[in-house]
């Protein structure tokens, strides 16, 4: 089974890391975030990857390009002879990555639509986004989806308010003050599990997945929510990447559900 990973946007919102890199490769703990990403879908056995590259992707490949010299002790010989042999070993010895250009402005359903023939052998086949990081049992979440039998599945959190909230009275006195609460609905957190067959549900470079291939299954009830109530966090500002390295400099990292 795959993963595929949306690597392509611009991460506009946090400039001031993706002036200079793409966001993927913004990293938490001296590690791009994807890696965490990647990390965690490996804890649970799946460690086929299809990035669907598109801003900066040229640095992504140059990341994966690079990752045995830059993880491994090695001994190069030189001139005529050159070769390069790897001592020890890393623990991504057996991830599989796929590395697409799917395009600069390509929209989200367009580039899973042009990495389709990289899933030609998947039935069934993962999904999620490069700035998102949590704690979701991939093997439950697969559980779930193959039981309910519809073509996809999403992974639904509990939303949590940026703001603090509260209640007042006429007067303006306080009756009520709860600092970043949870509301009663739900939002998606990307994490998806999807039957082959969604992609036929997907139109050209300017198709957005959110859009009309989510809506369209919703009303044809093909779509299913997984809830999770554990840890999710999108890193989509700088104060929300300064966060999550507060929290991995803190040993307080609930997605990291990997042993070293």
């Amino acid at each position: 089974m795959k993963v595929v990973v949306l690597c392509g946007g611009a991460g506009t919102r946090l400039r001031e890391e993706t002036e200079f890199r793409p966001k993927p490769m913004v990293e938490i703990g001296g590690r791009p975030i994807l890696w965490h990403i990647m990390k965690m879908y490996a804890h649970y056995g799946v460690r086929e990857f299809v990035l669907c590259l598109g801003y900066r992707g040229n640095m992504i490949k140059e990341y994966f390009l690079n990752y045995e010299a830059m993880n491994s002790d090695f001994k190069i010989c030189l001139g005529r002879k050159s070769q390069i042999q790897f001592m020890g070993a890393h623990q991504e010895q057996d991830f599989a990555v796929t590395l697409a250009d799917t395009g600069l402005e390509t929209m989200t359903g367009g580039r899973l639509q042009r990495v389709a023939r990289y899933l030609e052998q998947d039935d069934t086949f993962l999904l999620t986004y490069g700035d998102g990081l949590s704690d979701v049992n991939i093997n439950s979440l697969l559980e779930f989806h193959h039981q309910h039998g519809r073509l996809a599945t999403v992974t639904s959190v509990p939303p949590i308010s940026r703001f603090g909230v509260l209640e007042a009275d006429a007067q303006g006195r306080v009756q009520r003050f709860m600092e970043k609460p949870t509301s009663h609905g739900l939002i998606s957190a990307g994490f998806f599990v999807f039957n082959r067959r969604i992609l036929d549900y997907l139109g050209g470079p300017e198709c957005i997945l959110e859009r009309e291939p989510l809506e369209r299954l919703a009303r044809e009830n093909q779509l299913m929510a997984y809830r999770h109530d554990g840890f999710f966090f999108a890193m989509d500002t700088y104060r929300e990447y300064q966060y999550l390295n507060e929290l991995w400099a803190s040993a307080n990292t609930p997605w990291k559900v990997w042993a070293e």
